[in-house]
């Protein structure tokens, strides 16, 4: 797997000239040119990566699938994700790319809360679409920090920080309105996901396949763990595994009080290796242990 270290080795490969920042740099994709080189074909890099395109003719693969960029959208990659490229049928489009080093945040607060930040494990199909205006607001940003990259001194990092937070935020709001605005389709996969919580622990299938995690929930939906998350979290208030583990106490209580099953059998048919796991999650859940939950109905 090939490894693009530095904003300087990315500049190269995209035929631009010496960034004016070694840590950061705006880059406007209708000045680039991509080298044909076998870096493109796996890569990762060391840099945090916002990428605002528009109009891009092209394909990138993230993971197994690949996904057409044909219209304006927002995308996220933190530094140590795979990525490929498409070179025969790419075409950058207009628009621009923000890179910034990991070294950037150093002893910096956004260094602690950007992780915070779950668009940055979100698949490349899971972008954010803006609106004019939202489009319009970010590239103000991003403008404002490519004047500061121009002249470096004791107050650039600061401020060039700021306006990397101040995008991060609009993005947060941004997305939670595509979560809310794209009602039908929204709406259609928390069904596709009840029915899916209902069907697997109805049917058992945490004997064959174990306990039900959050990567395997949203592996089933086509989306990333933290897309999910967010999506959940804002149409009902909880995440993945909060609604996990709703589904599962509720299949727990099912069969504590209509079945003779011991609690260590319970605790196996729903994917549990351990029962003691089992207990201390039923107990945080609903204040009583399983036994004593059973106890209640005799």
């Amino acid at each position: 797997m090939n490894t693009i270290a530095s904003i300087s080795a990315f500049h190269k490969l995209l035929s631009l000239p010496e960034p004016k920042h070694p840590l950061v740099s705006v880059i406007n994709l209708s000045e680039s040119v991509f080298l044909e080189d076998e870096v493109w074909k796996g890569f990762v890099n060391r840099f945090y990566c916002v990428a605002l395109k528009r109009d891009a003719v092209g394909k990138i693969r993230y993971g197994q699938q690949h996904y057409d960029y044909d219209k304006g959208v927002l995308s996220f990659t933190a530094p140590n994700q795979v990525q490929y490229l498409d070179l025969q049928n790419m075409e950058c489009g207009a628009g621009f790319l923000l890179i910034f080093h990991e070294d950037f945040l150093i002893k910096h607060p956004l260094a602690q809360i950007i992780n915070t930040y779950g668009f940055f494990s979100y698949a490349v199909n899971e972008a954010l679409h803006l609106s004019e205006d939202e489009e319009n607001d970010l590239i103000e940003i991003l403008h404002k920090i490519d004047r500061e990259c121009q002249h470096i001194d004791k107050h650039t990092q600061e401020i060039i920080l700021s306006q990397i937070d101040l995008l991060l935020n609009y993005s947060n709001r941004f997305y939670e309105r595509q979560f809310i605005t794209r009602k039908n389709s929204n709406h259609q996969l928390l069904t596709k996901f009840e029915s899916f919580l209902n069907d697997y622990f109805q049917k058992d299938e945490s004997l064959e396949k174990g306990l039900l995690t959050v990567q395997n929930a949203a592996k089933e939906m086509n989306l990333s763990p933290s897309y999910l998350s967010d999506l959940l979290r804002v149409h009902t208030g909880q995440n993945t595994q909060q609604h996990i583990h709703e589904k599962l106490i509720s299949k727990a209580k099912e069969k504590l009080s209509t079945t003779q099953l011991s609690v260590s059998e319970i605790a196996y048919t729903l994917g549990f290796e351990h029962p003691q796991s089992f207990s201390t999650l039923f107990k945080t859940k609903t204040k009583q242990t399983p036994l004593e939950y059973r106890k209640s109905f005799t």
